[in-house]
């Protein structure tokens, strides 16, 4: 069973990036199809993006396309989210999990979550 770890959030201004990294631990991260979903107070997680386990497909939600570039380093079992341009409706608990099959953006499709790591932009 994978251990996932996100850091990197914090308090950030409109129009700033930040950088998101799950770290896993346990299991074979390499061979993991992986996603990044936000949640804010009172509503259901979202869907943010998603890595192949080879690096070489990502998804995103129509929402961050263009502003936020998911990636991974196999070798450090390691994901990324950059995220820049970054705007008050982005500030939510960032999470990152573990995905049954490629390519899916629903929550209940995941499984090992991390703990979550929060956002929040200030206007």
């Amino acid at each position: 069973q994978v251990q996932l770890v996100e850091s990197g959030g914090g308090l950030v201004q409109t129009g700033d990036s930040l950088r998101l990294s799950c770290a896993a631990s346990g299991g074979t991260f390499s061979s993991y199809h992986m996603g990044w979903f936000r949640q804010t107070a009172g509503k259901e997680r979202e869907f943010v993006a998603a890595i192949h386990w080879s690096g070489r497909s990502t998804g995103y939600a129509d929402s961050v396309k263009g502003r936020f570039i998911v990636s991974r380093d196999n070798a450090k079992n390691i994901m990324y989210l950059q995220m820049n341009r970054l705007g008050p409706e982005d500030t939510a608990e960032y999470y990152c999990a573990v995905a049954s099959t490629w390519y899916t953006t629903s929550p209940g499709a995941y499984h090992d979550w991390g703990q979550g790591t929060q956002v929040t932009v200030s206007s």
